[in-house]
């Protein structure tokens, strides 16, 4: 079962290959690029590699505009360098992950541009189409302040289409079975060449009822059972990772309550939360969050992440918690985005507090889910915020102190390299943190090893345990007779917390354990923004914990 359920202990990296690492000198990253960087993943305890969108695109989204979903942009590479990609991934032990971008195309791809030409098309019902503009035209827009509307007209159709993003990426009609059809068969392309699962961008877009005449979208949910099988009759363990920030009440919905739907779903409740309760240092809503999306079918896993490639989105906090996050972690305008949340990445938000920066990151990889990295997090990396909306934070890789940060040859990336400041590449890079015993980079490298060996994390019964101190929180995770326990301190004051537990608590990552007394108290103080990582039992019981497991 273990074995099966990968993705239950996985580390998961996220990374753009436009820019991760040129290999020739044109100034876009590329798969034999990023091929000479799997050994440095590798290192870090990834265990599976998420790539953002890198299909044939006009790239005026990220590549989330794909215009040829069978193949890869040229700028990256071919076919055949995607291929040796995911082998010598493979052969270190890594698994793939690609976007699966199916809400939409680009108003580039044949598919469309057929469509708009030719009323007979086949693909003209693969799209969403009205001959007046709908009434409420106006709503639903997934970019306030920067989309105007979710319908455009095309002179040549003599027609309005939806696009629930952008007005340059129509929406698929995924009611169509023939668009369902393809759907299939551009996963079970993927799966063909390597890949071992899927982050389906926009879910419950692209399982909604779509069109003029649909006021209220309805969610089709057997899709997903649709998805789910094609990957188990092509590829037995391949996944799917699903971006739904839905609430806590549809969740199972999506994984399906025999847990025959989705394998994966992003916690965007658990996410904001812990930004509210990093802001504030009150862990109570956080922990409300954790309870909530608690109930899960076995099979079901959740996959945990501070920032990834879009905004911090606070959408669903209260107004009063939201504006509490903005003015911590994004108090001026140009750093909001959407009305909805924050366009900067984690170490600019922290201040680059290096006491922050663990505990953020220590939270993560101990709540109850699997830990999705974002690139260049591991060292610290900072933001451009001269750079249009999200792109921001979306900058190339900085791996050494040459040129670009050793990124590109090219005399100008594509994306400029931060070269400024106190996250420019001069001071934040790869090469320089390896070096240094007590970088950011070492530090990540030995807590996810750590985590890693903790079963206790994706397998076991987790509780949030009380204290008197809401600034504190206490996880106790129990699995096949063995118990961890994790405390963190989200206030900017040194804390000492009392509780009763019988057995003394072995620190895994220092020296500093704790045990009992006559009564099983135990009492540990928690410096400012301080955590602790503890198993229960003594260390010569935790020396022979794999004969106790069997594991």
């Amino acid at each position: 079962m273990i074995n099966d359920l990968w993705y239950k202990n996985a580390v998961i990296y996220c990374l753009s290959v436009a820019t991760f690492q040129d290999s020739n000198g044109d100034g876009v990253g590329d798969f034999q690029g990023l091929g000479r960087r799997l050994d440095y993943l590798q290192g870090l305890g990834v265990t599976a590699v998420w790539l953002m969108p890198f299909q044939t695109s006009p790239g005026r989204d990220g590549g989330y505009d794909i215009s040829d979903y069978y193949n890869v942009d040229p700028r990256f590479g071919t076919l055949g360098d995607f291929v040796e990609f995911t082998h010598a991934a493979h052969q270190r032990g890594m698994r793939v992950l690609i976007d699966l971008v199916v809400n939409h195309t680009s108003d580039q791809h044949p598919w469309f541009r057929d469509a708009c030409r030719d009323p007979a098309s086949k693909y003209r019902d693969w799209y969403v189409w009205s001959k007046t503009r709908p009434a409420n035209a106006d709503e639903g827009m997934v970019f306030p302040g920067v989309q105007k509307s979710t319908w455009s007209y095309e002179k040549r159709a003599k027609a309005w289409y939806f696009h629930r993003f952008y007005d340059f990426q129509p929406d698929l009609d995924t009611s169509n079975p023939y668009v369902q059809a393809e759907i299939l068969k551009i996963m079970g392309f993927w799966t063909q060449l390597g890949v071992s699962g899927f982050r389906m961008d926009a879910v419950p877009f692209v399982i909604a009822t779509k069109g003029a005449d649909v006021p209220k979208p309805k969610e089709q949910f057997d899709m997903l059972r649709s998805f789910r099988e094609l990957l188990q009759w092509r590829r037995g363990d391949a996944i799917i990772l699903a971006e739904a920030n839905v609430l806590p009440k549809d969740d199972l919905e999506y994984f399906g309550e025999d847990g025959d739907r989705l394998q994966m779903m992003f916690n965007f409740q658990v996410n904001q939360n812990l930004f509210y309760a990093l802001a504030s240092g009150d862990v109570r809503p956080l922990a409300a969050a954790m309870l909530k999306t608690k109930p899960r079918p076995a099979t079901g896993q959740w996959a945990l992440f501070l920032r990834n490639h879009d905004e911090l989105d606070l959408g669903r906090l209260t107004p009063k918690q939201r504006e509490r996050v903005f003015a911590e972690f994004g108090p001026d305008k140009d750093m909001q985005l959407y009305d909805r949340g924050i366009r900067r990445r984690l170490a600019p938000m922290l201040r680059n507090d290096r006491r922050r920066l663990e505990l953020a990151y220590s939270l993560m990889l101990t709540l109850p889910g699997t830990p999705v990295l974002r690139y260049g997090d591991e060292i610290g990396m900072g933001d451009n915020l001269a750079l249009p909306e999200r792109e921001c934070a979306r900058t190339p890789m900085q791996w050494s102190t040459e040129p670009h940060g050793g990124f590109t040859d090219a005399r100008r990336p594509v994306t400029p390299v931060i070269k400024d400041g106190p996250f420019g590449y001069p001071h934040v890079n790869v090469a320089q943190q390896r070096r240094d015993p007590g970088s950011f980079m070492n530090w990540m490298e030995r807590v996810v090893r750590m985590r890693k060996e903790i079963l206790e994390v994706p397998w076991g019964d987790v509780e949030v345990l009380p204290l008197d101190d809401n600034a504190v929180l206490m996880v106790r995770y129990t699995w096949r007779g063995n118990a961890v326990v994790f405390l963190h301190n989200l206030a900017d004051a040194p804390v000492e917390v009392a509780f009763v537990l019988p057995s003394p608590l072995t620190n895994v990552l220092s020296d500093n354990h704790s045990k009992p007394d006559e009564h099983g108290h135990h009492q540990i103080m928690l410096e400012p923004y301080g955590y602790r990582w503890f198993r229960e039992g003594g260390l010569g019981y935790i020396l022979h914990r794999k004969e106790v497991d069997g594991v």
